[in-house]
């Protein structure tokens, strides 16, 4: 029901369908009143002078409104006038006056619809705090950040709401410019909580900090190194907003959005199309403020491990960490309309900002009249027929409507298409998604990705179609130069028996295909849809084949796929049958009839085997038998203290592949049953014995 009331009002804020409106013009002074239908798009427009003044002058018959180039009819025109004129501080409380409560804050965003201006001359402010992104040190910090621009710097135009998310979000308050309200409400924050999810998971690097770090995993293992969900959780709280046809400034304070590899560049374009929808602009707040560690880090952190302190790498490292931190916030804050505020203790002074930035703006309403619901952009321009000298700001366009209802076969493949071209993603359906690559050439190289999908989708087909449904895959894979090198077009059909329905919320399954690449950078966007409902999810991200041929003083691997189980290539949920075996022949994880299903989100339960796969090139031949090698393996796990928990090992693989040119297959499998729930460091221990060469890969994992 929740999402049939996102599409709903998004309908009303974007674009639409059909019925043709009627306006009527409205007598100067008087709220204006409007029917509305799909049709309705809402531009918020801000006129400056040379000087950057607001101009507050101008009438609705000044205003020329154009889509793709084509002439509207503006049949919606307020003017919202703001000011900076400081708000009057709370008065003391009289001798006798009886200490009464102030009323319960309103813990919904409410609106009297998308056709309906409800604030008039205010400037709406949502402060969102982001605790799963700041240890107990920023979440101070934000608080009192806070408390002193409510107290110092909330002005007569202010209206502010108050959204607050730990592992959902939620509205601590509606728009309000009770001062009481606010301050009671940020000096309640549950300071502390969700700060262990602070860290995003550490992905590996050789000079990163010895104790890995600390992340929560989801109840569906979905999006275990959280970048997606916080972004998801902005996505949902600019829908929250998308109601009020104001514009609006979301204030994201945060303690940065880190990358964790695999990430999904889906959610964040997802986010920004939301936003701007919505006519959200986003301000994201670093509440880490000014940040200085030492090489090789604070005495609050662990000590860094191999060579990198001596050689720079460290420094290099820890900068280009936090780079990449605030990289996400930026572009939130540039494909919004609003601005990022970095590397500051003085938070006040981005609250601040967003006041300055949020001048007097005018309210435009059109309804166009393209009724195609083709998802395609919309691109909207706005001008003056006079003052030609001023500058406008207003959204460039929004993406117009999907309806994916009943098409015929030829429809639907041409709807499939059409979505993972277009520049509004998809993300009903959640997806994790892994790309691994092992040399199958001294020029190509197998790349091999695994998707999984959560079996509660398929548990909503089993209730609405008898447990049969089909998932449709599409994607393709692009080069530096944007040519197309790799594409998959597959599907899989799903029949399970009803008995096995409520099994299904815990249980995942896997499309697995593969690609043969040069080494290179790549792109690769990903689709899945879903037969009944036509929800669909995108992946999208950039990864790395890297050239192996190059001499290097370090031992040469695979990518290092970590699994839990195995399974046939025949079982009916688990895998794209199609797919598996044109790729079989291929595939270094499919043995036989059997194959390695990559544990994509690294969560593992202690009643499992861990199993570790990968392939080491051009070891040295080994003198008593110049067609075997001398590979040892050791694998050490690491518990949060940076102690070792657990070590296996040592292997010796000597084998060298048949398939494969000069690749020794290895392959490990450790219990977890002795391992404490927790998180963990895995750390191979790779030795060419023979050719005196090593490597120690290292992969965060959680034990259930």
């Amino acid at each position: 029901m929740r999402n049939l009331w996102i599409v709903i009002l998004v309908t009303l804020m974007a674009a639409g369908q059909q019925t043709p409106p009627t306006a009527t013009a409205q007598p100067a002074g008087t709220t204006p009143k409007f029917s509305a239908n799909s049709n309705l798009v809402i531009v918020d427009v801000t006129v400056k002078d040379k000087s950057g003044n607001a101009i507050d002058t101008l009438s609705q018959s000044d205003f020329v409104v154009l889509e793709d180039g084509k002439p509207q009819k503006v049949d919606i025109f307020e003017h919202q006038k703001l000011t900076l004129e400081p708000e009057a501080p709370d008065p003391p409380p009289a001798l006798g006056d009886k200490n009464e409560l102030p009323p319960p804050p309103k813990t919904v965003i409410s609106s009297e619809g998308a056709t309906k201006i409800q604030y008039h001359d205010k400037r709406l402010i949502a402060l969102f705090f982001d605790f799963s992104n700041m240890q107990v040190p920023e979440q101070l910090r934000a608080q009192d950040a806070s408390l002193k621009w409510l107290d110092e710097h909330m002005t007569t135009s202010d209206m502010v709401a108050i959204l607050l998310y730990t592992t959902t979000v939620q509205v601590k308050t509606d728009f309000t410019a009770d001062r009481m309200i606010l301050t009671d409400i940020i000096k309640g924050l549950p300071i502390g909580e969700s700060s262990d999810m602070a860290d995003a998971a550490d992905t590996g690097a050789d000079d990163s900090e010895d104790t890995g770090a600390a992340f929560v995993a989801d109840e569906t293992e979905f999006n275990i190194f959280n970048t997606d969900k916080k972004l998801a959780a902005v996505e949902e709280t600019v829908k929250k907003l998308a109601t009020l046809p104001e514009k609006k400034a979301l204030v994201y304070i945060t303690g940065g959005i880190s990358k964790t590899g695999m990430d999904n560049q889906a959610q964040l374009e997802a986010t920004i199309n939301a936003s701007v929808k919505a006519n959200v602009a986003i301000y994201p707040l670093d509440a880490r403020g000014l940040m200085g560690d030492p090489p090789g880090g604070g005495a609050s952190k662990g000590a860094s491990r191999g060579s990198g302190i001596f050689n720079g790498s460290v420094v290099n490292s820890q900068r280009a960490s936090i780079n990449d931190s605030q990289e996400t916030l930026a572009t939130l804050a540039a494909d919004t309309g609003g601005k990022v505020f970095l590397d500051s203790n003085d938070l006040t002074l981005g609250m601040t900002q967003v006041q300055q930035e949020f001048r007097s703006y005018y309210i435009l309403g059109y309804y166009t009249n393209n009724t195609l619901t083709d998802g395609k952009y919309r691109k909207i321009t706005v001008k003056l027929k006079s003052v030609a000298s001023a500058k406008l700001e207003f959204r460039d366009g929004y993406y117009a409507l999907k309806v994916w209802g009943k098409f015929n076969g030829d429809d639907k493949e041409k709807q499939l298409r059409d979505a993972l071209t277009t520049g509004d993603p998809q993300t009903d359906i959640p997806l994790a998604l892994e790309i691994d690559y092992f040399r199958i050439s001294p020029v190509a190289y197998f790349v091999p990705v695994s998707v999984k999908v959560p079996g509660s989708v398929i548990a909503l087909a089993q209730k609405k179609n008898g447990g049969e449904t089909e998932f449709d895959f599409i994607g393709n894979v692009m080069d530096e130069r944007k040519s197309v090198v790799g594409q998959l077009r597959d599907y899989i059909k799903v029949k399970l028996d009803p008995g096995e329905a409520e099994k299904l919320a815990s249980r995942n399954f896997n499309c697995d295909f593969g690609f043969t690449l040069a080494p290179g950078r790549y792109r690769m966007r990903f689709l899945v849809r879903e037969s009944q409902s036509g929800k669909m999810g995108t992946f999208d991200t950039k990864f790395v084949v890297p050239d192996l041929a190059a001499d290097s003083m370090t031992l040469k691997t695979s990518s290092v796929v970590w699994s839990s189980q195995r399974e046939l290539l025949k079982a009916a949920v688990g895998s794209a049958e199609q797919t598996s075996r044109k790729i079989a022949a291929a595939n270094p994880l499919i043995n036989g009839e059997e194959k390695v299903v990559p544990n994509i989100t690294k969560v593992f339960h202690r009643a499992q085997n861990m199993t570790v796969t990968f392939d080491v090139y051009d070891a040295a031949p080994d003198p008593a038998n110049l067609t075997a090698r001398k590979v040892a393996v050791t694998m050490s796990l690491f518990n949060q203290k940076g102690q070792k928990a657990f070590e296996a090992g040592p292997i010796t693989a000597t084998a060298v592949a048949s398939t494969r040119p000069n690749a020794v297959p290895v392959n490990m499998q450790i219990p977890l049953k002795t391992l404490a729930p927790g998180h963990y460091v895995c750390q191979l221990n790779v030795v060419d014995e023979v050719g005196r060469k090593f490597v120690f890969p290292r992969q965060s994992v959680v034990v259930q």
